[in-house]
């Protein structure tokens, strides 16, 4: 596979429906993917797609805020983490976006916690979803500083801000505790995010779909899919001022690096 869009969710509608077609899709386009889950069912389907083909790896967690009436049983994502095509343990992490009060926020930073001591013990990468409420880089602020704090301890602690949407600032923090950010559909339709991917090293950069939703230009409207990720691509490489091709191949080495695939 030449591509690899790594975070996507073959395990939500309207994807699971269309499963065959989504496969057929990708192997045309000669893309790979990780579907990721956000709780402890779409987890265990995450790993059932995956184990089905040796081009798709699985994340297991529960997300902060599309599941709130699961409590997060440790041993149960502990055991599905040991499982060899989980490479990543989220998506986890914390969104503001909508309002939080403080009671909320500390139940998500818990939360966090918890999926980073899964990921200590087990040896692999974050996938963190953080979110901030609007005009501002709050939920950015608060899992960095929490990283941070674990990483003084656990220096083989890693992993990928999913969507990133942060600032320079923030791209810094990440990468000085050696996290790489990944990037989506709306690359293509949006200048926002230029300066921060020229800023970001090609070797800490990774391409997404976060498939089914935020399909990138030309298929805005559509339902998303991991092939679509090529669209994300290219506009890496048109922003870097890099062929398609470097782009891909660093993308590629780096998911080898950090999730092991």
């Amino acid at each position: 596979m030449k591509y690899i869009d790594i975070h996507s969710h073959l395990n939500l509608e309207p994807l699971k429906a269309d499963h065959e077609g989504v496969i057929i899709r990708m192997v045309e386009n000669n893309v790979s993917t990780i579907t990721i889950g956000v709780d402890y069912e779409t987890s265990k389907e995450a790993i059932e797609i995956a184990e089905k083909y040796d081009f798709i790896w699985a994340g297991v967690g529960l997300h902060p805020t599309d599941n709130t009436s699961e409590d997060f049983d440790i041993s149960k994502y502990e055991t599905l983490a040991q499982n060899s095509k989980v490479v990543c343990i989220g998506e986890c992490g914390l969104d503001y976006f909508r309002g939080a009060d403080e009671s909320t926020k500390e139940k998500q930073k818990e939360l966090f916690k918890r999926h980073i001591e899964v990921a200590i013990k087990v040896g692999k990468p974050l996938m963190i979803h953080a979110r901030p409420s609007k005009g501002s880089q709050d939920a950015y602020e608060d899992a960095l500083e929490i990283l941070e704090s674990y990483k003084k301890e656990h220096n083989n602690l890693f992993g990928n801000f999913h969507f990133f949407v942060g600032d320079i600032t923030i791209a810094t923090r990440a990468l000085a505790i050696g996290f790489t950010m990944s990037f989506d559909g709306p690359i293509t339709f949006t200048n926002d995010y230029d300066e921060v991917i020229k800023f970001i090293p090609m070797e800490s950069i990774m391409s997404e779909t976060d498939a089914p939703f935020a399909a990138p230009v030309p298929y805005r409207g559509k339902t998303c899919e991991p092939y679509m990720v090529k669209e994300v691509v290219k506009k890496i490489a048109e922003i870097k001022g890099l062929t398609e091709d470097e782009v891909a191949n660093a993308i590629m080495t780096n998911a080898k690096r950090v999730f092991g695939i």
